[in-house]
């Protein structure tokens, strides 16, 4: 029992409560038990408990914890809030041996004292050394505690489990396996939003059938417009189009561990972790993808390559040298203006650079678009072509289907909770102006939204597929169609059009090869240049 001269003023103090749920292999002492421990410690020495700090599920690695810097300013105030402040270690105060000691001597200067339940120490210097040679244990056994953990995230990830947070979308979190009381969990297709996904990569490619490929904001633009929510129930914007074009999850390969946790620094490809889980997109859309979004960059293709109205440009090398063949023009004798494919490496440095040829621009452009008009847009070809396809369409009709059944069912789902979240309001179990129950009817009637428009859509879709077989008129025609789309009515052709099927064009002496990506089924042609 302390026994207290009338003389001798009561120390005001105040308690800072911290665990840190983020550290599976730290085993924290609750909030709870340091509450009771703390107040039990002041009822002893006398000191006058004066306010509590809570700092639940922040590390203490750092200083960016609200009720840490609420605590921090108030015991630098002048004069300050309390005279000392408890904790139950001193690791709770602090996991970091430099910003121990800068916080521990902010509060000493302004005559607040740091103390801890479970490591009492005095003043003297003997005793301010022990101080410091266990913040510098308590920050050595933090890092260590974040090696093992993350090394045990990596392994879940490698063995395809989740590790928690939100799953992208076209994703959902389902239950795998039980190991002793936990749960592994692991990402499965979400039907609600796959085909979004699906749909945004096709329309980056091919376009919706009435225009070419189109950019992240045509993209972004045309969801918008027809009603494609996002998993939100909001409006999509360019981040997170060009986010689904480049994740490689979609394709079955998960990225963990892609950025430090501190500085968010990319962190090296040796410590990458990747989880697979099921594809979405195939590995041949993803990369044809990914070479357009390059090709398109500003920083690797100039704006005029991407947006320019020469057809070939970017597309077409030099076979000698693989120099890209670029744009030139010249007057003749008459005076007209002549526009040339030259070898760029040939330009800059003259022969002895390269021997690449010049070959005017009219004429390739002719020679390529009529090559692929007469040799891949026939009929014949085309019946290949489109053999897979065809061969495809019962597998996506029935995947129309379960995708259907889904929607229909996540709308009952919806219905369903709307109404007892109605009737709790009726009976006046919750009331009608609370912010939470409107957040949540919001959210919920936003949902039903989305689900009623995508089944509208899904619908529409399975009405329209059939079961028609390709006969060969509708070969023809189709054939037919599709030549006459490439070109324009100035005799010039459509550059979107014709880029969907042809990657790469290389000019040689004596022949121009022109190769496309294989979903297209292109194949290197070698016509002969007169």
């Amino acid at each position: 029992m302390n026994i207290h001269s009338p003389n001798v003023a009561t120390l005001r103090a105040a308690l800072y409560l911290r665990v840190s749920t983020a550290r599976q292999a730290e085993h924290d002492i609750s909030i709870p038990d340091q509450k009771r421990q703390g107040e039990a410690y002041c009822e002893t020495r006398g000191y006058q408990l004066v306010e509590t700090f809570v700092e639940p599920g922040n590390s203490a690695t750092n200083d960016r914890r609200p009720e840490f810097q609420r605590m921090i300013e108030a015991a630098t105030a002048k004069p300050p809030a309390f005279d000392v402040v408890v904790v139950h270690s001193f690791s709770r105060f602090f996991r970091d041996e430099f910003e121990m000691e800068f916080y521990y001597r902010k509060l000493a200067k302004n005559g607040v004292k740091l103390v801890s339940i479970t490591q009492e120490l005095g003043d003297d210097p003997i005793h301010d050394m022990m101080r410091r040679i266990m913040s510098l244990f308590d920050e050595y056994q933090s890092k260590e505690n974040a090696k093992h953990v993350l090394r045990a995230m990596n392994e879940n990830a490698r063995q395809g489990f989740w590790n928690g947070a939100r799953p992208p979308i076209g994703y959902r979190i389902v239950a795998a396996e039980q190991r002793g009381a936990k749960i592994k969990k692991k990402l499965e297709i979400d039907p609600l939003h796959a085909d979004t996904v699906r749909l945004i990569y096709r329309l980056f490619l091919e376009g919706d059938g009435t225009s070419g490929a189109m950019g992240v904001k045509a993209i972004a633009t045309y969801l918008n417009e027809r009603r494609f929510f996002t998993r939100d129930g909001g409006r999509w914007g360019l981040a997170q189009i060009h986010a689904i074009l480049t994740r490689t999850t979609y394709i079955g390969e998960h990225r963990f561990n892609t950025r430090s946790h501190k500085d968010r620094e990319k962190k090296p490809e040796s410590e990458i972790a990747i989880m697979a889980v099921p594809p979405l997109i195939e590995r041949e859309v993803y990369d044809a993808v990914q070479a357009r979004l390059k090709s398109r960059n500003p920083m690797v293709t100039p704006a005029r390559v991407s947006s320019g109205p020469t057809l070939l440009t970017g597309i077409c090398f030099c076979a000698k040298c693989g120099g890209a063949m670029t744009l030139r023009t010249g007057q003749g004798s008459t005076g007209a203006t002549y526009r040339y494919y030259t070898c760029s490496t040939k330009a800059r440095q003259g022969k002895t650079g390269c021997k690449g040829r010049t070959i005017p621009m009219d004429k390739l452009n002719h020679l390529v678009a009529d090559h692929i008009g007469d040799r891949l847009l026939q009929p014949k070809r085309l019946e290949t072509i489109l053999a897979s396809v065809i061969d495809r369409r019962q597998e996506r009709t029935e995947r129309r289907r379960e995708h259907l059944a889904e929607l229909q069912r996540r709308i009952t789902e919806t219905d369903q909770r709307l109404g007892r979240l109605f009737d709790a309001i009726e009976a006046g179990m919750v009331d009608k102006g609370d912010a939470m129950a409107k957040e949540r009817m919001a959210s919920l009637k936003a949902l039903r939204d989305q689900a009623a428009a995508d089944a509208e859509r899904a619908q529409l879709a399975l009405d329209s597929s059939g079961n028609q077989a390709v006969s060969p008129d509708m070969l023809k025609t189709f054939a037919r169609k599709a030549r006459e789309r490439i070109r324009l009515d100035n005799g010039g052709y459509r550059r979107d059009h014709l880029r969907a099927l042809a990657q790469r064009v290389e000019v040689a002496d004596d022949e121009v090869r022109i190769m496309g990506s294989s979903r297209n089924c292109c194949e290197r042609w070698s016509p002969l240049l007169a």
